[in-house]
């Protein structure tokens, strides 16, 4: 019997399986300072085009995003989402727990734009609100809506002139690059967002995501915020043996199709 209740109902890929079950017995170095997940992030940094991007493995999808935005913002600063976002939704108030407020925006089709951005920076005027300063949108969207190049453009090219963060949760990204409404490659988001990841959790991986700063002041330091969130696997190998199995060849991509 088929199930449609989620995408990540069955365990993962044979071939993933198949190659942690090759290194179980290998002992090598933990949290994520192993040979296979030193050789994934390289492969990731061919696949996207890209030598200085910063890559790490995490184990799940709000795991990364409660990571990663708390991390790139200051204790006054907020992030703008759509009222559909998963952060907003359906993350038991994970973000907004670090003591970063999420600015709910309303969408129609789940996709931010332009002039929904800037309608959250002319609410927000000074020093007694918080203050704007990420701005969260995922491909797909949580409605199965899907960015074109040229929105993500326009978001990308507002978000420069304002000085704001853009940050894609790619949980379902495969899916989103695949689609036939994408003309998106991950060398373009690798131009245009200052951070996304890689899902692998809905993509036939165990667990696991890849993320990606492209921006180098969310650079430094990323590991120790990692630490202090719970989200530097001790046996790290475990997310790099599966990411280098995805990206081998094609078959992320092939599963997200």
């Amino acid at each position: 019997m088929y199930s449609f209740k989620n995408d990540y109902s069955e365990g993962a890929h044979p071939r993933i399986l198949n190659s942690l079950m090759e290194s179980n017995f290998e002992q090598v170095e933990g949290y994520g300072e192993d040979g296979y997940t030193q050789q994934a992030v390289e492969l990731l940094k061919q696949r996207i085009g890209r030598n200085d991007i910063d890559i790490h493995l995490l184990s799940g999808g709000t795991q990364t995003n409660l990571t990663a935005i708390s991390a790139f913002l200051r204790p006054h600063e907020a992030v703008i989402s759509a009222n559909t976002g998963h952060i907003l939704v359906h993350e038991t108030g994970a973000i907004e727990a670090t003591g970063h407020k999420v600015i709910s925006i309303e969408v129609t089709n789940g996709k931010l734009n332009d002039s929904h951005i800037k309608a959250a920076l002319d609410s927000h005027t000074d020093e007694h609100m918080v203050k704007p300063k990420l701005v969260y949108i995922s491909n797909p969207t949580e409605i199965g809506s899907i960015y074109n190049k040229a929105e993500l453009e326009q978001i990308s090219r507002f978000c420069k002139e304002n000085n704001l963060y853009l940050f894609m949760d790619g949980a379902r990204l495969g899916s989103a690059l695949c689609s036939e409404e994408s003309n998106l490659d991950l060398s373009d988001l690798a131009t245009l967002v200052d951070a996304f990841y890689i899902g692998g959790t809905k993509n036939g991986a165990l667990m696991g995501e890849a993320l990606v700063i492209c921006r180098d002041s969310l650079k430094e330091d990323f590991r120790f915020y990692m630490k202090q969130k719970g989200a530097l696997l001790a046996k790290g190998r475990l997310l790099g043996i599966q990411f280098l199995e995805l990206f081998r060849d094609n078959l992320y991509f092939d599963l997200a199709k």
